[in-house]
């Protein structure tokens, strides 16, 4: 609760909630601690919901008392279950903002009603991530798919446990970022540092042509 205080004391525009990252907590547990949060603060929040990577799936029945909160506004979808954005904009319709999570299907997490995304590899590759957002809105799915079959291998590196390392090789290759990590992790080295660089070489190399900037907007 403190640090919600202080993170708007130091400018922050909204807050993502994790689960207690504790030993697990059962539904009741994780529920109240997100409560809590709310309660004290006046920050949008947006709760991250990665079962797979946390252990925690916040279901909707969890989210049925979550949302008596205003300050509660959206889910990062990170279930890795495309139903589940069908069910939450059929239990919630438009009080929930829905964000794609998982680079791998965000595709199919636009096509069916999300709002956005919190991406991994738009990080290294915007113009790209963007287009393929504006073709979906604008229904042209024909060529959304053609520019997601070619960032299909970059995609995949977000869903790793190195994704830090890889999005950042990545971004560095385009010129936008660095390989530094914080500890503990660590840059990568050798064999596997070569078969990153490869993957992003290539997508580099064969990169579809896209609309011009003012276009995309």
């Amino acid at each position: 609760m403190n640090f919600a205080k202080k993170a708007k004391e130091f400018g922050a525009d909204g807050l993502m909630l994790l689960p207690p990252m504790r030993y697990k907590a059962d539904n009741h547990e994780v529920v109240e601690y997100f409560k809590a949060v709310a309660s004290a603060t006046d920050l949008p929040i947006l709760i991250y919901n990665n079962p797979v990577d946390y252990g925690i799936y916040v279901s909707l029945e969890m989210f049925e008392e979550l949302i008596e909160y205003p300050t509660i506004q959206a889910v990062k979808e990170s279930t890795r279950d495309l139903a589940n954005v069908t069910r939450m904009i059929n239990r919630f319709g438009k009080r929930i903002k829905i964000l794609g999570g998982v680079d791998t299907i965000c595709l199919e997490t636009l096509m069916l009603g999300a709002d956005g995304l919190v991406a991994g590899l738009v990080d290294a590759f915007p113009n790209e991530t963007m287009a393929m957002y504006n073709h979906v809105k604008a229904n042209e799915y024909d060529k959304a798919v053609a520019i997601y079959r070619w960032f299909m291998p970059l995609l995949e590196l977000d869903i790793h446990p190195k994704l830090i390392q890889y999005i950042k090789l990545a971004a560095t290759a385009e010129g936008i970022s660095n390989p530094y990590v914080r500890a503990p992790r660590l840059e990568l080295h050798g064999k596997e540092a070569e078969k990153i660089q490869k993957i992003i070489e290539e997508g580099r190399a064969n990169r579809p042509v896209l609309l011009i900037p003012e276009q995309q907007i």
